[in-house]
Protein backbone atom coordinates (compact mmCIF):
# COMPACT_ATOMS: atom_id res chain seq x y z
CA UNK A 1 0.00 0.00 0.00
CA UNK A 2 1.40 3.77 -0.64
CA UNK A 3 1.84 5.74 1.87
CA UNK A 4 -0.84 8.83 2.52
CA UNK A 5 0.65 12.12 2.93
CA UNK A 6 -1.16 13.75 5.50
CA UNK A 7 0.43 16.80 6.24
CA UNK A 8 0.03 17.83 2.11
CA UNK A 9 -3.89 16.81 2.35
CA UNK A 10 -4.10 18.73 5.72
CA UNK A 11 -2.17 21.71 4.00
CA UNK A 12 -4.80 21.57 1.48
CA UNK A 13 -7.78 21.24 3.22
CA UNK A 14 -6.84 24.20 5.02
CA UNK A 15 -6.57 26.12 2.17
CA UNK A 16 -9.77 24.96 0.63
CA UNK A 17 -11.58 26.32 3.44
CA UNK A 18 -9.87 29.11 3.54
CA UNK A 19 -10.94 29.91 0.14
CA UNK A 20 -14.79 28.74 0.67
CA UNK A 21 -14.91 31.25 4.15
CA UNK A 22 -13.34 34.32 1.88
CA UNK A 23 -15.48 33.02 -0.60
CA UNK A 24 -18.94 33.30 1.23
CA UNK A 25 -21.73 36.21 1.21
CA UNK A 26 -22.47 37.30 4.94
CA UNK A 27 -26.27 36.90 5.54
CA UNK A 28 -27.94 39.57 7.99
CA UNK A 29 -31.18 38.67 9.73
CA UNK A 30 -34.13 39.87 11.97
CA UNK A 31 -37.20 37.66 11.95
CA UNK A 32 -36.98 37.03 15.66
CA UNK A 33 -38.26 38.50 18.91
CA UNK A 34 -37.33 42.42 18.42
CA UNK A 35 -35.32 42.01 15.43
CA UNK A 36 -35.40 45.26 13.04
CA UNK A 37 -33.35 46.02 10.12
CA UNK A 38 -33.82 46.02 6.26
CA UNK A 39 -30.67 44.94 3.70
CA UNK A 40 -30.17 47.20 0.88
CA UNK A 41 -27.29 45.50 -0.34
CA UNK A 42 -24.08 43.45 1.18
CA UNK A 43 -20.90 44.50 -0.90
CA UNK A 44 -18.20 41.91 0.33
CA UNK A 45 -17.80 42.83 3.93
CA UNK A 46 -19.96 45.57 4.16
CA UNK A 47 -23.60 45.60 4.58
CA UNK A 48 -26.09 48.80 3.97
CA UNK A 49 -29.11 48.95 5.80
CA UNK A 50 -31.91 51.34 6.88
CA UNK A 51 -33.75 50.24 10.24
CA UNK A 52 -37.57 49.79 9.34
CA UNK A 53 -40.15 52.08 10.78
CA UNK A 54 -42.14 51.08 13.91
CA UNK A 55 -45.46 48.96 13.32
CA UNK A 56 -48.42 51.69 11.73
CA UNK A 57 -46.52 54.47 12.62
CA UNK A 58 -43.49 57.11 11.07
CA UNK A 59 -41.25 56.61 13.87
CA UNK A 60 -38.30 54.63 13.82
CA UNK A 61 -34.71 54.40 15.93
CA UNK A 62 -34.73 50.49 16.98
CA UNK A 63 -32.61 48.11 15.14
CA UNK A 64 -31.97 44.41 16.66
CA UNK A 65 -30.69 41.90 14.11
CA UNK A 66 -27.49 38.88 13.26
CA UNK A 67 -24.85 38.32 11.23
CA UNK A 68 -23.69 35.04 10.08
CA UNK A 69 -20.51 33.85 7.95
CA UNK A 70 -18.63 37.06 9.32
CA UNK A 71 -16.24 35.17 11.44
CA UNK A 72 -12.93 36.67 11.55
CA UNK A 73 -13.55 39.38 8.82
CA UNK A 74 -13.62 42.96 9.46
CA UNK A 75 -17.13 44.03 9.13
CA UNK A 76 -18.64 47.33 8.13
CA UNK A 77 -22.40 47.74 8.62
CA UNK A 78 -23.47 51.15 7.37
CA UNK A 79 -26.98 52.24 8.20
CA UNK A 80 -28.13 54.78 5.75
CA UNK A 81 -31.39 56.44 7.12
CA UNK A 82 -30.52 57.74 10.51
CA UNK A 83 -30.86 61.20 9.42
CA UNK A 84 -34.51 61.08 9.44
CA UNK A 85 -35.24 58.32 12.61
CA UNK A 86 -37.14 59.58 15.77
CA UNK A 87 -34.54 60.81 17.75
CA UNK A 88 -31.39 61.86 15.56
CA UNK A 89 -29.66 63.77 17.84
CA UNK A 90 -28.65 60.90 19.93
CA UNK A 91 -26.30 58.99 17.05
CA UNK A 92 -23.62 61.54 17.96
CA UNK A 93 -20.89 59.74 20.34
CA UNK A 94 -23.72 56.55 19.88
CA UNK A 95 -22.27 53.24 20.06
CA UNK A 96 -23.72 50.06 18.73
CA UNK A 97 -24.41 46.54 21.00
CA UNK A 98 -22.80 43.84 20.27
CA UNK A 99 -22.94 40.12 21.41
CA UNK A 100 -21.94 36.80 20.39
CA UNK A 101 -23.81 34.78 23.42
CA UNK A 102 -26.99 36.67 23.74
CA UNK A 103 -26.45 37.07 27.33
CA UNK A 104 -23.03 39.57 27.49
CA UNK A 105 -23.58 42.99 25.22
CA UNK A 106 -21.09 45.21 24.73
CA UNK A 107 -20.45 48.39 22.76
CA UNK A 108 -18.88 48.06 19.07
CA UNK A 109 -17.08 51.31 17.48
CA UNK A 110 -19.60 53.08 16.01
CA UNK A 111 -19.32 56.63 14.06
CA UNK A 112 -21.98 58.52 13.06
CA UNK A 113 -21.47 61.34 10.08
CA UNK A 114 -23.84 62.59 7.73
CA UNK A 115 -26.88 60.78 8.50
CA UNK A 116 -25.44 57.69 9.00
CA UNK A 117 -24.24 55.44 11.74
CA UNK A 118 -21.17 52.96 10.68
CA UNK A 119 -20.54 50.06 13.17
CA UNK A 120 -17.42 48.07 12.42
CA UNK A 121 -16.36 44.68 14.32
CA UNK A 122 -14.60 41.83 13.52
CA UNK A 123 -16.80 38.77 14.89
CA UNK A 124 -14.96 35.82 16.54
CA UNK A 125 -17.99 33.57 15.93
CA UNK A 126 -20.13 32.39 13.14
CA UNK A 127 -23.00 34.53 14.52
CA UNK A 128 -22.82 37.66 16.09
CA UNK A 129 -26.12 40.03 17.31
CA UNK A 130 -26.11 43.95 16.84
CA UNK A 131 -28.68 45.81 18.24
CA UNK A 132 -29.58 49.44 19.71
CA UNK A 133 -29.29 48.49 22.93
CA UNK A 134 -29.56 45.27 25.28
CA UNK A 135 -32.70 43.77 24.33
CA UNK A 136 -35.09 42.70 26.59
CA UNK A 137 -36.96 39.86 25.30
CA UNK A 138 -40.79 39.19 25.89
CA UNK A 139 -39.70 35.45 26.74
CA UNK A 140 -37.99 37.08 29.37
CA UNK A 141 -40.21 39.69 30.54
CA UNK A 142 -43.07 36.36 31.23
CA UNK A 143 -40.48 34.80 33.06
CA UNK A 144 -39.77 37.81 35.31
CA UNK A 145 -43.70 38.40 35.41
CA UNK A 146 -44.12 35.13 36.24
CA UNK A 147 -41.58 34.93 38.82
CA UNK A 148 -42.55 37.85 40.83
CA UNK A 149 -46.25 36.68 40.72
CA UNK A 150 -45.28 34.07 43.16
CA UNK A 151 -43.79 36.13 45.96
CA UNK A 152 -45.53 36.42 48.66
CA UNK A 153 -48.19 39.65 48.68
CA UNK A 154 -47.71 40.05 44.94
CA UNK A 155 -50.71 39.71 42.93
CA UNK A 156 -50.56 39.27 39.34
CA UNK A 157 -53.17 41.34 37.28
CA UNK A 158 -54.13 41.38 33.63
CA UNK A 159 -55.07 45.05 32.89
CA UNK A 160 -56.21 44.04 29.30
CA UNK A 161 -54.46 42.92 26.17
CA UNK A 162 -52.69 45.00 23.35
CA UNK A 163 -54.35 45.41 19.49
CA UNK A 164 -52.22 42.00 18.73
CA UNK A 165 -53.78 40.21 21.83
CA UNK A 166 -50.91 40.16 24.18
CA UNK A 167 -51.61 40.63 27.92
CA UNK A 168 -50.81 44.00 29.51
CA UNK A 169 -49.36 42.33 33.08
CA UNK A 170 -49.25 44.73 36.50
CA UNK A 171 -48.01 43.68 39.74
CA UNK A 172 -49.15 44.82 42.98
CA UNK A 173 -47.37 44.67 46.14
CA UNK A 174 -47.54 46.50 49.42
CA UNK A 175 -50.14 47.21 51.91
CA UNK A 176 -49.66 51.20 52.45
CA UNK A 177 -52.21 53.99 51.90
CA UNK A 178 -49.79 56.06 49.29
CA UNK A 179 -50.26 54.61 45.63
CA UNK A 180 -46.99 54.47 43.68
CA UNK A 181 -47.15 53.65 40.61
CA UNK A 182 -43.99 52.31 37.96
CA UNK A 183 -44.61 51.73 35.08
CA UNK A 184 -41.77 51.40 31.88
CA UNK A 185 -41.32 50.75 27.85
CA UNK A 186 -44.15 53.10 26.50
CA UNK A 187 -41.45 53.41 24.16
CA UNK A 188 -40.35 49.68 23.59
CA UNK A 189 -37.35 50.67 22.28
CA UNK A 190 -36.18 51.57 25.77
CA UNK A 191 -34.92 47.90 26.57
CA UNK A 192 -32.88 49.52 29.45
CA UNK A 193 -36.19 50.36 31.29
CA UNK A 194 -37.38 46.68 31.96
CA UNK A 195 -33.84 45.90 32.84
CA UNK A 196 -34.29 48.42 35.68
CA UNK A 197 -37.62 47.18 36.09
CA UNK A 198 -35.99 43.54 36.90
CA UNK A 199 -34.09 44.80 39.22
CA UNK A 200 -36.46 46.99 41.05
CA UNK A 201 -38.80 43.92 41.49
CA UNK A 202 -36.14 41.58 42.64
CA UNK A 203 -35.29 44.42 45.04
CA UNK A 204 -39.17 45.10 46.69
CA UNK A 205 -39.39 41.46 46.82
CA UNK A 206 -36.38 40.84 48.87
CA UNK A 207 -37.80 40.27 52.61
CA UNK A 208 -34.24 40.77 53.92
CA UNK A 209 -34.26 44.38 52.67
CA UNK A 210 -35.43 46.89 55.03
CA UNK A 211 -35.88 49.74 52.75
CA UNK A 212 -38.25 47.24 50.68
CA UNK A 213 -39.94 46.44 53.64
CA UNK A 214 -40.65 49.90 54.65
CA UNK A 215 -41.57 50.81 50.94
CA UNK A 216 -44.22 47.98 51.27
CA UNK A 217 -45.36 48.89 54.69
CA UNK A 218 -45.76 52.49 53.61
CA UNK A 219 -46.88 52.52 50.38
CA UNK A 220 -49.02 50.45 47.70
CA UNK A 221 -47.22 49.73 44.27
CA UNK A 222 -48.85 49.29 40.99
CA UNK A 223 -46.27 47.97 38.71
CA UNK A 224 -46.25 47.59 34.94
CA UNK A 225 -43.16 46.21 33.30
CA UNK A 226 -44.15 46.21 30.20
CA UNK A 227 -46.46 48.92 28.62
CA UNK A 228 -46.08 48.30 25.02
CA UNK A 229 -45.80 44.38 24.25
CA UNK A 230 -46.47 44.54 20.94
CA UNK A 231 -43.97 47.75 19.97
CA UNK A 232 -41.32 45.40 22.05
CA UNK A 233 -42.27 41.85 19.50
Amino acid sequence: MGQCTLPAFSGLSARIRTQYQADMTISISAGFDSGNIHVSRIEGDTAFLEIRKDAESDFYQWFHFRVTGAKGRPLTLKITNCAESAYPGGWPSYRARWSEDREDWRCAETDYADGVLTITHTPQADAIWFAYFAPYSMERHFDVVQRMAAQPGVALIQLGETLDGRPIDLLRMGTGPTQVWLYARQHPGETMAEWWMEGALDMLTDAADPVAQKLRHQCTLHIVPNMNPDGSA
